[in-house]
């Protein structure tokens, strides 16, 4: 039952986390930019990035929520 937990959050992070996939995952060319020291980042580009990252923290959230249960 416990992976019927993780089902929309992997999905959503599977398909908006990641999308656009080419040329590289849209939420790893963010996370590099942020990484790199964020310059030139304007607020649509950090709006863009939590967009992308909300899924993925959904995850991380529900797993450690799963895992924590057992």
């Amino acid at each position: 039952m416990q992976e019927r937990k993780w089902l929309m959050p992997l999905l959503a992070s599977l398909s908006l986390g990641l999308a656009p996939f080419t040329p590289e995952p849209h939420i790893w060319g963010k996370l590099k930019w942020v990484l790199g020291g964020a310059e030139g980042m304007q607020l649509m580009d950090w709006f863009d990035l939590i967009m992308h990252g909300t899924p993925w923290v959904w995850l991380i959230i529900t797993v450690v929520q799963s895992l924590r249960e057992k």
